[in-house]
């Protein structure tokens, strides 16, 4: 028989599995927390925090990590979680380029986040990376949710590409020694693109048609095989 345990979530009881999360026991009762770095298809790592939640703990919990225990009261909305998110959400939008984050950009709007709370606070600025025929890296507009570094190892594509480098504020992500993708084990699958939720990671046909290149000119610069040397802007 398996085991299940019942708590409740805003006041909603609820029996689940054990071992189920409250961000997924949360989804059964049709309610939403909102999320960054999560994605349904890859290991949950709790790292943007904007999923946290009252459980009664003296710290709030990551709902996407955060196993559900019998008599767990939750409160997913409650003040302390409102303003928890929106110091967050704050603190991303002094530091990164949201720009091309809508699912985040809507996050600002809803917890009514100061976007100059931070203004006088350091930005991330990197360079941006050109050194293939399929993709962009623009890591001023990264939020180091982890998602194309775990798609490009165990959780999907085990080609161990990317990864982190650095400490506290200045961690990035980054290939080994930062060389170019093509002297990388990279397969330029395109994972990490489709799972990145800013900017970050743009495909080059996109980026150049934004640019304003016609169609034959992005074509001549993203013909497969073409190789281009890493370039900084």
């Amino acid at each position: 028989m398996n085991e299940t345990v019942t708590l409740t979530i805003d006041g909603k009881e609820i029996t689940v599995a054990a071992g189920t999360t409250i961000l997924d026991a949360a989804k059964e009762l049709g309610i939403e927390i909102p999320v960054i770095c999560y994605h349904p298809h890859l290991t949950a790592n709790g790292l943007c925090r904007v999923c946290s939640v009252e459980t009664g703990g003296r710290v709030q919990a990551a709902a996407c990590v955060t196993q559900c225990s019998s008599g767990m009261a939750v409160q997913t909305d409650s003040e302390a979680v409102q303003r928890g998110r929106r110091t967050i959400l704050e603190m991303l939008s002094a530091t990164v380029n949201l720009e091309e984050a809508p699912e985040i950009l809507t996050l600002l709007a809803d917890y009514g986040a100061d976007t100059e709370r931070f203004a006088g606070g350091a930005r991330r600025e990197a360079p941006v990376h050109d050194d293939n025929p399929f993709y962009i890296r623009d890591y001023n507009q990264c939020v180091n949710c982890w998602r194309c570094v775990q798609v490009c190892a165990e959780d999907a594509q085990y080609a161990f590409a990317l990864n982190f480098e650095g400490r506290g504020f200045h961690t990035k992500i980054a290939t080994f020694f930062d060389d170019p993708m093509p002297d990388t084990t990279c397969v330029f699958c395109g994972q990490c693109v489709g799972v990145c939720p800013t900017g970050a990671l743009k495909p080059k046909r996109q980026a150049l048609l934004e640019q304003g290149f016609s169609p034959d000119e992005v074509f001549q610069q993203t013909r497969r095989g073409r190789r281009k040397k890493h370039t900084v802007s």
